[in-house]
Formats: structure tokens, C-alpha cells, sequence
């Protein structure tokens, strides 16, 4: 989890000179030293990401890649070394989390190419959307965990990332539990188990694996993330204490019982609508391709191989894919009586893999959460602050002194409706503008 940034021994080592030589006064060289310039910015309405009320004409100081106060513009001082960014008529919200992703490995339409590279390339790319933290649910190798090390810094440009490893499997509890400690050994954030039979297609894990490995995992202090598709599993999950159900329940409608047990036990649900919108949206050529939010990052070549005749045949002719379209009008169905009744709920998507376009998907799900009855605020704290807490992420996901200045600036109201989520003027993390897909549109083609 992230950790508060210690001043750099460094830097307290030239203070220390600077002090012992004279000349200056202590106390002063010592700020200098230590403080680096300030950014204010000033006039937005900030929505903290925390379900509370928006602050109009707000001001936000920045220091060190945090946030070092936020408030109203009367009550907060703008430092004198601050560059100051005139937001009036704006809004700023935290920078989205993607509560359930997955990074480094798929790199056109092909999997299997993970490389410190293409993690890296894919974390641009969600932040290029605004998603400023991935949550990877499986698949990760050490390249992502070293990737994961190196950001607790202010000098960080690109989205946050944490990690699961390999998807852990196994017919017995003894081969389960064996990468749950091979995963451990790797310095994992999480383990991620997969409950599902693919409609039907493998086999399930079963009752006293799953419950061997949550065991063990707490054990090792870590946290339990579960696929899953049916009703009955989410219970059994829920009796083998699991920490946080990564996929919708499918295949029939939830009943009160697991609403309740998910509140009482404060197990969050993260709904991966989008994960089923991939599986069959390709059986003809969707609207998006030719949404420029979209084309500011997509690769005409995968478009190309979407577009082919053949390609879409094979999306019309699967019956896996005709019975997941069934399945997300229930997943829909379900995310709305889970988050009325009290259920906190975590925004994720699934992606990553191929054909599930990261940064992009992240902004269609939230039209799915909206068109499931989630309203535009518990949409976006779902996608802050909460997705954070959920995910156990200290330092993201609110617009609150000590965190991290991981920013969206908006050039439209998302309590209007979260499609104002992709008015996205700029792109802060840890205080550092980032390209974003808005300055990737407005330039001028080659």
C-alpha cells in the first residue's frame, strides 16, 4: 500500500551542512531545503471524491507531488512560491481507479508479451483517461512489482499500479496454496482466485481450495479477491471470509441475503460490466469506433482485424458470447438492487486483455453503472474514493491533505451525468500534468 514520502536523506544532509557553515539563518535554509515550489489551483469546484458536498471557488496547494491543503478560496492561503492554475468555471474531482484491471501483457490483439515496457506503456495510456490507479488482477510478473516500487514519488507521470501475480489455481488445496506462496514471495498486493466454470466449460474451484487459499493468504496478510459469475458462489465465498468479489453475480437476480451479508461483513462488489460488453459488442462494428474519445488512442490496425467480416461472424456465431449479452442485462439488474441497498460498490472493468480497451472502457462502464441506477455521485465516489477503501489504497482516491495530487480537471459538471467525466481538461498525478487523451485529439494530424 502506498506510504508517506520521507524527506530524502539528501536532502536533510544539506541542511544539515548549510546550518553548520552559518551565514544563513537555520530555520530558513532548513524550509528551503526541504520545500519544493507550490502549485495552487484555484477556483474549481472540487468534489472530493469522499460523497460530500461540492466546494465552488476552491483552492488546492500542492507541494511535493500531495495535496498540503484544500478549501475554500477564503480560507486557504496561496503560497508566494506557488505557480498558480487559474480553474475558475471548472471542476476538479481525484483521478479515477480502476479497481480491477489488468496490465503489461497484451499488446495489439495478442497476450503473452509482458514486459516493463508495455506496463508501462499501458499505465500512460489509463492515465491518458484519467485513470490514475490500476488495481491488476492476475498476470502480473516481477517486472510490474518492481514498476509498482518505483512510484511512491513525487516525480511520478504516469498511473499507480498494484498487483496480484499469476491467477491463483489448483485442483487441490496443496497446488493452491503453493502459488499463493510463490505470489507472496513475489511481493504481491493481492491474490486473485477464479470461482467459474466458464459457462459450464472447466471446472470450478471448489469449496475447501478457495477457502484454503483465503485462509493462508490472510495468513500472509493479504487480501482476497474473487472472480465469479454464479449466486450460489458469492455465498460460499462470503462463508470462506473472502475480502472483495471482483466480477457481477450472472446468472440469476441477487437476493437480500447477500446484500446484506456484503454490507455486514463490508465486502465490496466491483462490477466488470464492461467485461461482458467485450465478449460480444464486436459481432458488428460498434459506435465507439468512431467516437473521438476513443480514436485518440486506438491502433488502426486492431480496428482493422474488429472490422473484418470474419472477425464479426465469429462474434455472432459464439454462443458463449450471445449468453454473456444475457448475462449483462442481469449483471445490471443486480449492480442497481446491490448499491440501493446499502452495498458499497468499486468501479472496474476487466481491462486489459485484448479487445478490452484500457482508459477508454473505464468511462463506458460508468455509463453502465448510470444506466443501472447508480446516480452521478456514488458513480464517481465508486470510482475515488471508495474504489480506494475497497481496495485497502491509502493516499488516492480523495482530494484531502497528505494524499497524492492525483487530479482530474473538468471542463463540465459530472454530477450532471458522468459523460462529463470525459471533459477532461488535464491530467494530474502526483502533481505532474500528464498528456491526456484531450491533448492527443486537439493536436493537429501528421
Amino acid at each position: 500500500m502506498l506510504k508517506r514520502t520521507p524527506i530524502p536523506l539528501i536532502v536533510l544532509a544539506a541542511a544539515a551542512i548549510l546550518g553548520a557553515c552559518g551565514g544563513a539563518d537555520p530555520e530558513s535554509s532548513s524550509a528551503a531545503a526541504t520545500e519544493a515550489p507550490a502549485l495552487a489551483i484555484v477556483g474549481a469546484t472540487v468534489i472530493d471524491g469522499s460523497g460530500a458536498e461540492p466546494v465552488p471557488d476552491a483552492t488546492v496547494v500542492v507541494r511535493d507531488g500531495r495535496i498540503e491543503s484544500v478549501g475554500p478560496a477564503a480560507e486557504i492561503e496561496v503560497p508566494a512560491d506557488a505557480e498558480v492554475l487559474d480553474a475558475a468555471g471548472k471542476t476538479l474531482v481525484p483521478g479515477l481507479i480502476n479497481a480491477h484491471g489488468h496490465v503489461g501483457a497484451t499488446l495489439g490483439l495478442e497476450g503473452g508479451h509482458y514486459s516493463r515496457d508495455n506496463v508501462l506503456r499501458h499505465l500512460g495510456l489509463y492515465a491518458s483517461y484519467g485513470v490514475t490507479t490500476v488495481v491488476s488482477l492476475g498476470g502480473d510478473e516481477p517486472a510490474g512489482v518492481e514498476v509498482r516500487d518505483e512510484q511512491d514519488t513525487p516525480s511520478l507521470d504516469r498511473a499507480r499500479l498494484y498487483v496480484a501475480g499469476p491467477v491463483v489455481t489448483g485442483d487441490t488445496p496443496g497446488a493452491a496454496l503453493e502459488m499463493v506462496n510463490g505470489n507472496a514471495a513475489m511481493g504481491v498486493d493481492f491474490i486473485k482466485i477464479r470461482v467459474d466454470d466458464n459457462l459450464g466449460s472447466t471446472r470450478k474451484m471448489t469449496p475447501d481450495v478457495y477457502g484454503a487459499v483465503i485462509e493462508r493468504a490472510h495468513e500472509l496478510g493479504l487480501p482476497v479477491a474473487a472472480h465469479l459469475f454464479y449466486l450460489e458462489d458469492a455465498h460460499g465465498l462470503l462463508d470462506a471470509d473472502v475480502d472483495f468479489i471482483v466480477h457481477s453475480v450472472r446468472d440469476r437476480e441477487v437476493d437480500e441475503t447477500l446484500a446484506a451479508r456484503l454490507v455486514e461483513a463490508d465486502v465490496c462488489y466491483s462490477p466488470t460490466l464492461t467485461r461482458e460488453v467485450s465478449t460480444f459488442v464486436y459481432e458488428s462494428e460498434p459506435e465507439f469506433f468512431s467516437d473521438p474519445f476513443f480514436l485518440a488512442s486506438a491502433e488502426p490496425a486492431v480496428l482493422e482485424v474488429l472490422r473484418a467480416p470474419e472477425s464479426m461472424v465469429r462474434y455472432r456465431e459464439s454462443a458463449s458470447a450471445q449468453r454473456y449479452k444475457e448475462a449483462l442485462a442481469q449483471a445490471q439488474e443486480n449492480l442497481g438492487a446491490l448499491s440501493d441497498a446499502g452495498v458499497t460498490i468499486a468501479m472496474g472493468t476487466d481491462t486489459g486483455p485484448p479487445a478490452r480497451f484500457q482508459g477508454y472502457f473505464e468511462h463506458m462502464e460508468l455509463g453502465l453503472m448510470a444506466e443501472s441506477g447508480m446516480s452521478p455521485m456514488e458513480i464517481l465516489v465508486a470510482s475515488t474514493g471508495d474504489a480506494a477503501r475497497c481496495a485497502g489504497l491509502e493516499g488516492v482516491g480523495t482530494i484531502e491533505p497528505g494524499n497524492w495530487a492525483d487530479l482530474i480537471l473538468l471542463s463540465a459538471d459530472p454530477l450532471e451525468g458522468v459523460e462529463n467525466l470525459r471533459a477532461i481538461e488535464s491530467v494530474w498525478i502526483a502533481g505532474n500534468e500528464v498528456s491526456s487523451v484531450s491533448a492527443r485529439s486537439s493536436r493537429p494530424s501528421s
